[in-house]
């Protein structure tokens, strides 16, 4: 079956069973292509929520459909392979969560979203790379943070928020860590004109560098409204399949063209149709680890909606 009919038939099928597609930022285009939605984890469960859907198929790693099945229970999450993990969730699970708070009993846990349902579970709050510094900010009862997993953001949000004693686990993105500060220098000198802007989960060396540290949301919305015409981009290299697709006038370089995450790459169309055809993989958070976990991110939520 060629793309094209591919497409059609899984739009066709997804309508008939009244399913949304949500594709994340990272995943190969043809899959953007196809979803009803493409964005971060966090910003696809929200607007999965928000639609008459009864059925939200995520093209992600397994953390993000469990983001949908805690926001959205009623609803049947699926995923399309179930071995898409994704590895800085898997640097940290419920028993290191424990320690860490039994050594700093006054702490607040600060969730990245990048973790799995069990974690959040045991967290105060989560956060994403776009507001961790306001969600630290407003834990104003207490000086300790333990930040899990993410040592990067943890590191680059603590640079914002000197009153606070972090305690940080040390997980990390392995794909965000192939772009090195040699990779940014070396762009620049073969653009000079360019602006660089990187995500937070890079190392702190390739933070320094950048014209501006942002989510995936965020990258969007910086090439959308900076005047440069030309962007070298500090991500998976899947971004760049929207960001050239929203803004054909300008033009995009990968830091890395090697920084692919593999897990991201295990969703195709194929299983996204065999996936809706057969209701394959279902994702489903269990109680109470799900209301728990819903608590962290819901105490995020109302503080986005303060502004």
């Amino acid at each position: 079956m060629n793309i094209s009919r591919l497409l059609n038939e899984i739009k066709e099928i997804a309508k008939r069973k009244n399913a949304v597609i949500l594709a994340h930022n990272y995943q190969l285009p043809e899959v953007q292509e196809v979803a009803d939605f493409v964005g971060d984890s966090l910003e696809l469960s929200l607007k999965a929520s928000e639609t008459q859907a009864e059925i939200i198929v995520f093209c992600g790693v397994y953390f993000m459909a469990e983001t949908a099945a805690i926001i959205s229970p009623a609803k049947t999450v699926l995923i399309p392979d179930h071995t898409a993990g994704c590895p800085m969730a898997a640097m940290i699970n419920v028993e290191n969560v424990r320690e860490l708070k039994r050594q700093h009993p006054q702490a607040k846990v600060v969730c990245y979203v990048n973790s799995t349902a069990a974690v959040k579970a045991e967290s105060d709050i989560c956060c994403t790379s776009s507001n961790a510094l306001k969600v630290i900010n407003s834990l104003t009862d207490t000086t300790e943070i333990i930040f899990i997993p993410d040592k990067y953001l943890g590191s680059y949000t603590q640079l914002k928020a000197p009153g606070k004693k972090f305690i940080i686990w040390e997980g990390y993105c392995p794909t965000h860590v192939l772009i090195t500060s040699d990779d940014i220098l070396k762009m620049k000198r073969k653009y000079p004109a360019s602006l660089v802007m990187v995500h937070p989960e890079c190392k702190s060396e390739v933070v320094r560098l950048a014209n501006a540290v942002v989510s995936t949301g965020s990258m969007s919305a910086f090439a959308r409204e900076k005047e440069a015409q030309e962007i070298i981009v500090g991500t998976e290299v899947g971004m760049l399949h929207r960001l050239k697709k929203e803004n054909p006038d300008r033009q995009f370089f990968p830091a890395n063209t090697q920084a692919v995450c593999p897990n991201m790459k295990l969703i195709t169309l194929e299983k996204i149709f065999w996936s809706l055809q057969d209701m394959i993989y279902p994702v489903k958070v269990e109680e109470p680890v799900r209301s728990k976990a819903k608590l962290a991110i819901d105490k995020m939520i109302a503080l986005s909606k303060q502004d």
